[in-house]
C-alpha cells in the first residue's frame, strides 16, 4: 500500500472488521540509546492488556554468527527483511495482528515467530522503525532517541558485557564497525520524528559522571505538544524550563529542559500537574521514571509522562486538553 494511502486508510478508526485500529507510537534510535527502558515504562504505566509493543530490530535477516562474514553490519537495511516489517505495521496499523519474527539478543539466533495481536496502543522500537515514507504513514506519534555519542556508547558497553556475554573490547569494536551505518541509517530518522529526546549533562553546569543525567525533549510542530508554558510556573524552573530554539536545519522547535539534580518533589509536582490535564482518575503510575529496580529519573518520568499524553490524546481523537 502506497504510503499516502497508508495515512488516509489511518485516518478512519473503524477499520470496518470489529477491529478499531490502534494508536501507533515509534520508537527509533541508534543500539542503547535507551528505546526499551522508554517503551518499558509506558508498557507499565498504561498496564499490558493495553498496550502492545515489539522491537524491529527482530526483523535482522541474518543470526550473529552469519554476520560475521558480512560486509554490513544489523544497522544496515540489507541486514533487516524491511519489506516484511513495512508489511506487518501496516497490519498493526489497521487493527490485524502478524506473525513476527523474533531474534534473540542474549543468543545472537533467529527463532520460532510468534502472533502479535494488536491492542489500543501500539508501541514499535528499534533501530528502523522510521526508516522508510511507508513505514513512516503507519504511525501517529514518533520519537527519536538522540543521547551524546559517548554517553550512548558507555551505555552500550555496559549493556552488552553484562546481558549478552560480550567483552568490553568487543564491543568498542563493534561500535567502530557500526559508525559508518549509524551515520548512514540510524541518525537520518532524526529528521522525521516529532518529538526529538536526548539524556545527557547539562553543559553549563559541571557535573561528574555518576550525576544524574537531565534531559533535553525537542516539541516539533508536527503534532499538537501538552501546553506546558501553563504548567511551569517560577517555582518549577529548578526543575524544568521551556525555550524556543534553533534545530538542527534551522527550523524554530520548543526545547523542554528537564533537570536530573532537581528535587523529586519539584518533578513530581510538574507531573501530577501534567496528568491532571488529561482527566484521567487514577494516580499518575509510580513506574514512570524507573531505570532499574530502585533507580528513578525525573527527567525520565517526565519524557514518558509526555508520551503518555500524547498516546492518549491521539486516542481520543484531540489535539488539546481543556
Amino acid at each position: 500500500m502506497p504510503d499516502k494511502q497508508m495515512a488516509i486508510s489511518r485516518a478512519w478508526r473503524d477499520s470496518g472488521s470489529g477491529r478499531v485500529r490502534p494508536t501507533m507510537l515509534a520508537i527509533a534510535g541508534d543500539s542503547a540509546a535507551g528505546k526499551t527502558t522508554l517503551t518499558r515504562g509506558l508498557t507499565r504505566a498504561l498496564g499490558p492488556e493495553r498496550i502492545t509493543a515489539i522491537c524491529v530490530d527482530d526483523y535482522h535477516s541474518y543470526d550473529r554468527e552469519e554476520r560475521r562474514n558480512l560486509p554490513f553490519t544489523p544497522l544496515d537495511p540489507k541486514c533487516n527483511y524491511v519489506e516484511i516489517m513495512e508489511q506487518h505495521l501496516q497490519l498493526l496499523a489497521l487493527g490485524q495482528p502478524i506473525l513476527k519474527p523474533v531474534y534473540n539478543h542474549s543468543h545472537g539466533t533467529l527463532e520460532r515467530p510468534v502472533l502479535v495481536e494488536p491492542r489500543e496502543f501500539v508501541i514499535v522500537e528499534g533501530l528502523l522503525p522510521l526508516h522508510t515514507r511507508l513505514a513512516r504513514a503507519c504511525f501517529d506519534i514518533t520519537v527519536f532517541l538522540d543521547p551524546p555519542e559517548e554517553i550512548r556508547q558507555a551505555w552500550k558497553v555496559k549493556r552488552d558485557c553484562t546481558q549478552r556475554g560480550y567483552e568490553p573490547e568487543q564491543v568498542i569494536a563493534d561500535l567502530e564497525r557500526r559508525e559508518p551505518d549509524s551515520v548512514a541509517y540510524i541518525r537520518p530518522q532524526r529528521a522525521f520524528a516529532d518529538i526529538v529526546v536526548s539524556f545527557g549533562p547539562i553543559a553549563e553546569r559541571q557535573q561528574m559522571a555518576d550525576d544524574p543525567l537531565s534531559a533535553t525533549v525537542l516539541l516539533r510542530p508536527t503534532i499538537a505538544h501538552p501546553n506546558m508554558s501553563s504548567v511551569l510556573t517560577d517555582d518549577h524552573r529548578q526543575a524544568v524550563h521551556l525555550k524556543l530554539l534553533r534545530d538542527r536545519d534551522g527550523k524554530p522547535v520548543d526545547a523542554l529542559h528537564i533537570h536530573g539534580y532537581a528535587p523529586k518533589s519539584v518533578s513530581d509536582e510538574i507531573a501530577a500537574e501534567v496528568w491532571s490535564r488529561l482527566g484521567v482518575p487514577e494516580p499518575v503510575p509510580p513506574s514512570l521514571g524507573q531505570i532499574e529496580p530502585g533507580v528513578h529519573s525525573g527527567p525520565l518520568a517526565i519524557t514518558q509522562l509526555i508520551l503518555l499524553y500524547h498516546l492518549l490524546i491521539a486516542r481520543r481523537g484531540e489535539e488539546t486538553v481543556a
